[in-house]
């Protein structure tokens, strides 16, 4: 028989939330900005203490360009950067609730 007539369909969206979301620190960051109300650079930083400047800036970039985060930078000396959730962020934690509370009673 063919290997196609065996072969599970990949899951596309699964795939693509993994790719999106797949950063070593996203879920953590989207944590942070969504439940503990923690919107600055600085602040993000210092709860994540193992990530460097560059990582976190990455990640950053990466979940605004996915349209889960907004940037909005005051133009200030010294520089101050906020971060929001967009929409699409605030729909994710829903998810990023369920999978927090799993993780509790089943992580440990």
């Amino acid at each position: 028989m063919r290997k196609s007539q065996f072969a599970i369909e990949r899951c596309k969206t699964m795939s693509t939330l993994q790719k999106v979301l797949g950063g070593k620190y996203k879920l953590e960051i989207l944590y942070y900005i969504a439940l503990k109300d923690i919107h600055r650079f600085g602040e993000l930083r210092r709860c994540i203490e193992e990530i460097s400047e560059s990582s976190l800036t990455k990640q950053l970039r990466e979940l605004e360009a996915d349209g889960f985060i907004t940037r909005h930078d005051f133009q200030e000396v010294p520089p101050r950067v906020e971060y929001q959730l967009t929409d699409l962020g605030k729909n994710f934690i829903t998810v990023l609730d369920f999978m927090k509370e799993w993780g509790d009673k089943n992580l440990k």
